[in-house]
């Protein structure tokens, strides 16, 4: 045996020995984010008062920490971004003052007897690049024409939140506070100080010379360039070595029957259409059926949201003579839309990871119900609590507690910190529920049982969490959004990746389509990837955000290393496509529907996940691409096509089993499955892909200010495009979200009577006559 093949069976086929591979993963991976954290910390651009030659304050400290707050408080990045991070319905903040500064400067050179306009531009590009700030008295010094500059950004501020110019934000006077507005200018003028001037001995800005605008001289730094080739050969290394080993050893590591020593689950399993109508669920596992109803509503309003959205884009918010945009204006519509994805796809998730792991025992825990309603109870009044709050807190009803009760302002981190914390018990009483399930075979068959798995995951899910507590409304902007990536990115491109398919793998055993052996070393191999590619990745969402430059470098290697398990996983599909052929199911395949979802997670996962997120990864191509279009129809296509259709197959797996045959609706199904894939498809079709190259084509023309202004917004091909989303939109809706929502919440009164819960004596077997699902074999079986 070669010394390739010792390794293989050492740390891939035994798996007494796959903890050395993962432990050295997980400390490489938190090793290098606790560096970035630190370097984040310490190479942080300053928040310094400006102040003129004289030494009188021209935009002070206090003033850019309060209009931090403000920008928060009102939700604006839900309507625009900082740093192109954040919504894409009004301006890039930064962007847009960056070049309005340059403007300013060098008009005000201009004005100066005998200053031609080379002068002035070559002047004005000078004076913003040039770093004068003074650490010891925590100052940078401004000329008068950046005091201009300033004065300038306020005027633009106070027109904008009062209806008024081309960036006119709607409902006019959302903000009328004038000190209020003032204090914001003084963060946008921050934050164009940010772009445009250079790190200290370096010959590029706090931003690697983000964003691209030739009147402020930001052009991409050398680095971008160097670490983007860089990756590509990390990429091309990386391949070649993974589909290697693929092609050795893709018979015993794969979607595919389990070899000699493995055995199928008998009796009980759901490959057979019979075996899943004659199944009874116990009481446990019909109580998590309240979680995917709940889901099924909150996908509705969701979707409701983000059709307001759409409407804000093009004018129509007016209904019966009201305008929605009064009460309902894009901070709290887009506000909404994302924190309801994320809590419909969470309730599936709660519900489907109880569902499978009451499966391992055959009676469950004393007390386990009572605790998953309080469970269900909780994660209710937190969504409530915090939908209302994200409406409440923009609106400025809660006062000084909108930090507290109401959003506090960050993309995907909204909910107030109430709120927050409140999520942070669901998640807590969800690991509880999960260990209390595992802990009857905690010490039967290895460490790596699926139901095992899946309590790590949620584990590292509740520890991760922690990072959304860390910052405040005054931290400096770019260390607090560290801890905000350290959230969303490592929930949806690390340990969540891993629960899901630790959750597809659960669902591969109970329907009888591989052995548990040959699963958990699925996801061992899953964890590897998507870990070793996903933490270190966290660093392409760094590139412009005023990150230092090594960053740049590990976020560009490892944000393009994550698509090489999408092409593992899309190299599979044909094999996971034929797996209930080989199941050999008599009177049919018993989870068809489920099944039928799943194959859409591998689609998107090579279409929205792989494809479209390699081609915006790149440092080179993300510099100009950053905060267009491209980077929302990658999101869309993502988190709907892999997440959402995951999120949906469990939903279908669980309730196949819970629901009683003579009402469940396979035909709806399948037309919802069609209708929401091919609504989605066409969405990213005919809108968000290409007004994406559209938007990217005039970044690289007029710059990324311009790109993200009203004149591109409101332009004829982006309205037409945004039209033409209505096609695709309307079948997804229509075909697809409320036929569904109609199903899951009817069927919640046609459930199969549960099981009576097993004497204590009758523990240890199976209850008869419920084709149970068996107690899953070890992973050395």
């Amino acid at each position: 045996m070669t010394n390739a093949g010792r390794l293989w069976n050492r740390f891939v086929m035994n798996p007494r020995g796959w903890w050395l591979p993962l432990l050295a993963v997980l400390a490489i991976g938190v090793g290098s984010m606790l560096y970035m954290g630190t370097r984040t910390y310490l190479d942080a651009p300053p928040v310094p008062d400006f102040v003129d030659e004289r030494g009188v304050a021209v935009v002070p400290a206090a003033a850019i920490t309060r209009g931090q707050a403000v920008f928060l408080k009102y939700g604006l990045m839900n309507y625009g971004s900082m740093f192109g991070d954040g919504a894409g319905r009004g301006p890039d903040f930064t962007a847009d003052a960056l070049h309005q500064v340059a403007r300013a400067i060098r008009d005000h050179h201009a004005s100066a007897d005998g200053v031609d306009a080379d002068s002035a531009l070559a002047a004005a590009q000078r004076e913003i690049k040039r770093n004068r700030h003074d650490a010891a008295t925590g100052t940078v010094t401004v000329g008068p024409a950046q005091a201009y500059a300033a004065r300038e950004i306020e005027r633009r501020v106070a027109a904008m939140f009062r209806g008024e110019g081309s960036e006119a934000f709607h409902p006019a006077g959302f903000i009328a506070d004038e000190a209020e507005l003032r204090d914001l200018a003084a963060f946008f003028f921050w934050g164009a100080w940010v772009c445009g001037v250079e790190r200290p001995g370096k010959a590029y800005t706090y931003t690697h010379n983000w964003p691209y605008d030739e009147l402020a001289g930001n052009r991409p730094s050398a680095q971008v360039m160097l670490w983007s080739v860089i990756a590509v050969l990390a990429l091309v290394a990386a391949l070649g070595a993974v589909l290697f080993l693929y092609g050795r050893y893709a018979s015993i590591a794969g979607w595919r029957p389990a070899q000699r020593g493995d055995a199928f689950p008998q009796a009980g399993t759901m490959a057979g259409a019979a075996a899943v109508d004659a199944l009874r669920p116990g009481a446990l596992q019909r109580a998590t059926y309240k979680f995917f109803a709940a889901a099924a509503v909150l996908f509705v309003l969701q979707v409701a949201a983000g059709i307001l959205t759409v409407h804000d884009f093009l004018g129509i918010t007016r209904v019966f003579g009201v305008d929605l945009a009064q009460a309902l204006p894009i901070p709290v519509v887009r506000g909404w839309h994302l924190q309801l994805a994320l809590l419909w796809i969470t309730a599936c998730w709660v519900g489907a990871s109880i569902f499978v792991v009451s499966t391992a025992a055959p009676r469950a825990p004393a007390g386990q119900l009572r605790l998953v309603e309080r469970l269900f109870g909780l994660f209710v009044f937190t969504a409530v609590g915090g939908l209302a709050g994200v409406a409440l807190g923009p609106h400025g009803l809660l006062g000084d507690w909108w930090h507290l009760l109401g959003s506090q302002g960050w993309e995907f981190v909204e909910q107030g910190r109430l709120w927050q914390a409140l999520l942070f018990a669901v998640f807590a009483l969800w690991c509880v529920v999960l260990a209390r399930a595992v802990r009857p075979i905690w010490h039967s068959g290895d460490a790596w049982m699926l139901p095992k798995w899946l309590l790590y995951c949620v584990a590292c899910v509740l520890v991760l969490f922690v990072s959304g507590f860390v910052a405040t409304p005054q931290t400096n902007f770019v260390v607090a959004d560290f801890w905000r990536w350290a959230v969303i990115h490592m929930w949806v491109e690390a340990f969540f990746e891993v629960f899901t398919t630790a959750v597809l793998a659960y669902f591969m055993v109970l329907m009888g389509l591989v052995s548990h052996a040959a699963a958990s070393r699925i996801v061992y191999l899953a964890a590897l990837l998507f870990l070793g590619s996903g933490l270190l990745g966290i660093s392409h969402n760094f590139y412009w955000n005023a990150k230092p430059v090594e960053t740049l470098a590990i976020g560009s290697v490892f944000s393009t290393l994550q698509v090489v398990p999408l092409i593992l996983l899309t190299l599979e599909a044909w094999q996971f496509r034929n797996a209930p052929q080989r199941a050999g199911a008599a009177g049919g395949f018993g989870q068809s529907e489920a099944f039928l979802f799943l194959l859409g997670v591998n689609f998107w996962n090579f279409l929205g996940a792989g494809m479209f997120g390699f081609m915006i990864n790149l440092p080179i191509v993300n510099y100009y691409e950053h905060g267009t279009y491209l980077t929302v129809n990658h999101g869309h296509a993502a988190l709907m096509g892999v997440y959402g259709n995951l999120a949906i197959a469990t939903i279908v797996f669980c309730a196949r089993c819970l629901v009683e045959p003579a009402r469940w609706n396979a035909a709806l199904l399948r037309r919802a499955f069609w209708s929401l894939n091919v609504g989605l498809l066409l969405m990213v079709a005919a809108d968000l892909f290409p007004v994406g190259i559209a938007q990217l084509l005039d970044v690289l023309e007029n710059g990324f200010w311009h790109a993200r202004s009203q004149a591109f917004i409101g332009s004829e091909l982006f309205q037409a495009l945004t039209w033409a989303r209505i096609v695709g939109g309307a079948l997804f809706v229509l075909g697809g979200v409320l036929p569904l929502a109609w199903f899951v919440v009817t069927r919640a009164a046609a459930l199969k009577a549960p099981l009576p819960e097993p004497a204590e004596d009758e523990a240890t077997r199976t209850a008869p006559g419920a084709a149970a699902l068996p107690l899953p074999e070890s992973p050395r079986a």
